[in-house]
C-alpha cells in the first residue's frame, strides 16, 4: 500500500512540474514560435537562391546551382534598379533623420500652441494607409506641375519616414534626465558642448534607431513610389514588375544579401552594447 501510494504521488507531481515548466517558459516559447514564423519566408528566399529552375518561374526546386550568386546583375537592369533604390533610402533617410530629429526636441522640450495639433499631424502617416498618402502626393505634385522621377519618390519618402523618425527620438528625447543637462551647465560648458557631450550621446540610440527604420522603409516601399514614379524603376517596382513575366533566381540573391546585412547589423550592435554594459559594470 504504501508502494502504491508512493506512485500516485510520483505521478500526480510529474504533471505538476511539467505544467510549471510550460508556465515558466510560455513567453519565451510564444517568442521563439513567432520569430521562426517571421524568419520563415527568408530562409525559403536563401534556399531557393541556389536553385536553377527550368522554366522562367522560381517557385519549384530543381537543382542546386550558384550561377545567380556568380552573376548578380545578370538580369537587365536589376542592378540598375537596387542602385536607385539604396540611393533613394540614404538620401531619404538623411533627410528625414535630420528633420525629425529637431522637431522631436522641438515637441519634447518646448511648449507652444500647435504642440498637440502637430502632434496628430506626425502620427497620421502611420495610422492612413499609404494609398491614401501615395495619392495625395500625386495630387500635389500634378497641380504643381513638377515632373514625377527621382526627386518626387525622394520627397515622398522623407514625408513618410519622417514621423517614424521623430515617433523613436521624441520617445528617449522625454526619457532623458534633465539634471545631466544642468550638471553639464553647472561646470561651465557651453550649450553647444551639453549637446554634443551630453544631450547627443543620449539621444543617438534614438536617433539610430529612427534612421535604420527609416531606411528599411524607404528601400521596401512600393505603393508611395508606383504613385509618384513615373517612368522611374526602383528595386521593388522591379520586382512586382518582373513576377508577372518571371521571378529571376538574382531577385532571391539580392534579398538575401539584403537579409544577411541586416542580420550583421543587428548583431554587430548587440555585441558593441553588451560590451559597452559590460565596460561600464
Amino acid at each position: 500500500m504504501a508502494v502504491h501510494g508512493t506512485t500516485e504521488a510520483t505521478a500526480v507531481r510529474t504533471p505538476n512540474r511539467g505544467l510549471r515548466w510550460l508556465r515558466r517558459n510560455l513567453v519565451a516559447i510564444a517568442g521563439l514560435c513567432t520569430l521562426g514564423y517571421l524568419i520563415l519566408p527568408n530562409i525559403v528566399v536563401m534556399v531557393f537562391s541556389f536553385n536553377r529552375p527550368n522554366g522562367r518561374f522560381n517557385y519549384q526546386w530543381q537543382r542546386f546551382s550558384t550561377d545567380a550568386w556568380r552573376d548578380p546583375c545578370g538580369v537587365a537592369d536589376l542592378c540598375g534598379s537596387l542602385g536607385l533604390s539604396l540611393q533613394l533610402a540614404l538620401w531619404a533617410t538623411l533627410g528625414a533623420t535630420v528633420l525629425g530629429t529637431m522637431i522631436a526636441f522641438a515637441l519634447a522640450r518646448y511648449r507652444f500652441r500647435a504642440r498637440s495639433g502637430v502632434n496628430t499631424l506626425i502620427f497620421l502617416p502611420m495610422a492612413m494607409p499609404e494609398v491614401v498618402m501615395a495619392a495625395s502626393l500625386a495630387t500635389l505634385f500634378l497641380n504643381m506641375g513638377i515632373q514625377f522621377g527621382f526627386w518626387t519618390i525622394l520627397i515622398a519618402h522623407i514625408m513618410f519616414c519622417l514621423s517614424f523618425v521623430v515617433t523613436a527620438v521624441k520617445a528617449r528625447v522625454m526619457s532623458m534626465d534633465p539634471r545631466l543637462e544642468q550638471a553639464a551647465q553647472d561646470l561651465y560648458a557651453s550649450p553647444l558642448q551639453t549637446f554634443l557631450r551630453v544631450t547627443l550621446p543620449i539621444a543617438a540610440p534614438g536617433i539610430a534607431s529612427g534612421a535604420l527604420l527609416s531606411f528599411a522603409l524607404s528601400f521596401d516601399d512600393f505603393i508611395i513610389t508606383n504613385f509618384n514614379a513615373g517612368s522611374t524603376v526602383t528595386f521593388p517596382m522591379f520586382v512586382w514588375g518582373s513576377a508577372q513575366r518571371g521571378t529571376p533566381v538574382q531577385i532571391n540573391v539580392i534579398g538575401t544579401a539584403m537579409f544577411l546585412v541586416a542580420v550583421v547589423c543587428v548583431v554587430v550592435g548587440q555585441l558593441a552594447g553588451a560590451r559597452k554594459r559590460s565596460k561600464r559594470s
